[in-house]
């Protein structure tokens, strides 16, 4: 099976950073029956973190973040590969962005388990269209 890119919403906010904040937004999302492609959270300061979320489903995440109470930051798309896991197959990927000259933003990639593997990555808003015709996402 060949691997299968996608572009996806992604919003972010930002909370304390301490502590269980990461368990109490996920529960609030889970609690709405809200599934996640793919979350991260990193510190911004000693007292500041930000959770990036990418929703399968951007409506009913927004629905369940205000109900929450959560500030979300503006949408913003990013990419979404899923694939059969082999040696370079993010080197692939970002051999065929680096030839149609697109800088990536920020990327990471992970396994699976049982052959699989996925990867998250941005790009400047600028060169969304231009990523997504190159990779042939949809």
């Amino acid at each position: 099976m060949g691997d299968t890119i996608r572009k996806v919403d992604y919003f972010h906010i930002e909370v304390s950073n301490k502590a269980g904040e990461g368990a109490r937004v996920l529960s609030t999302i889970r609690e709405a029956g809200v599934n996640l492609l793919a979350f991260s959270g990193f510190p911004l300061s000693a007292k500041k973190a930000q959770i990036d979320f990418v929703p399968e489903d951007t409506e009913s995440f927004k629905k369940a973040a205000k109900k929450a109470g959560l500030k979300l930051s503006a949408k913003k798309t990013g990419f979404l590969i899923q694939g059969s896991d082999r040696v370079g197959a993010v080197a692939e990927i970002l051999s065929e962005l680096s030839a149609a000259q697109i800088n990536v933003t920020a990327i990471d990639a992970v396994t699976a388990g049982a052959g699989r593997y996925a990867a998250i990555f941005w790009v400047a808003p600028s060169d969304v269209k231009k990523t997504a015709k190159a990779l042939g996402a949809f």
